[in-house]
């Protein structure tokens, strides 16, 4: 296991930026059932983390996509996240919406790029992958040239990964599912026992139900 994606997933957990629950899941917006909830906005509020997080993207980024000329962030969750990294890369920065804004410029894309600019794409969390490649599509568009997309975390859907392959994207995250299952297990955040709920819930999240028997427990 990836060394960073543990320590990081450690300091989500501790922060409560990921929140486990399998005996008593959440509702996603998209109305789903969940054991997890994730926010990596809380990071931004702690110093520790958020240096640790723009750290090891910068790294990441460096290792990956030397070539990068310019970052981008997807609104909203990975603003922050994107301005950070930009400003440590001394590269330019802009953030695309996820509607065009609906008075003055109409903008999708806040700040200025060129075209052929090569980018990398900041985002926060992975789940479908729909929003995220949706900036993709918008930087395209705008005449980039898109050459990955770097994350904090990923639910390693295999939806997402059909999807990034059929854009041709090439993501790259600090932390993911699996990692995080062993940091939870290893801080006694959740049991053995806890395991199967959240492995079953990733195979088909879109489906899951929680099983009664774990709500009356």
């Amino acid at each position: 296991m990836n060394d960073v994606a543990q320590i990081l997933a450690d300091k989500l957990l501790k922060i409560s930026a990921i929140n486990l629950q399998p005996n008593n899941p959440f509702v996603w917006a998209s109305g789903w059932n969940s054991p997890i909830y994730t926010d990596n906005r809380k990071t931004l509020s702690y110093p520790d983390v958020r240096s640790f997080i723009k750290v090891e993207l910068c790294r990441m980024i460096l290792e990956n996509f030397p070539e990068v000329d310019a970052v981008a962030g997807v609104a909203t969750g990975a603003i922050a996240q994107g301005a950070l990294v930009a400003d440590t890369l001394s590269l330019p920065y802009v953030y695309v919406r996820s509607t065009p804004k609906d008075h003055g410029l109409e903008n999708l894309i806040e700040g200025s790029l060129k075209p052929g600019t090569r980018v990398v794409v900041i985002e926060d969390l992975i789940s479908t992958g729909g929003s995220s490649l949706k900036a993709v599509e918008a930087l395209r568009a705008a005449g980039c040239e898109v050459v990955g997309m770097a994350a904090l975390f990923t639910y390693g859907f295999p939806i997402a990964e059909e999807a990034f392959k059929k854009a041709n994207v090439k993501l790259i995250t600090l932390s993911n599912y699996n990692a995080m299952l062993e940091a939870a297990l290893a801080t006694e955040y959740i049991q053995e026992s806890d395991l199967a709920t959240l492995r079953e819930w990733r195979k088909d999240p879109a489906s899951w139900t929680p099983n009664p028997q774990s709500l009356t427990d």
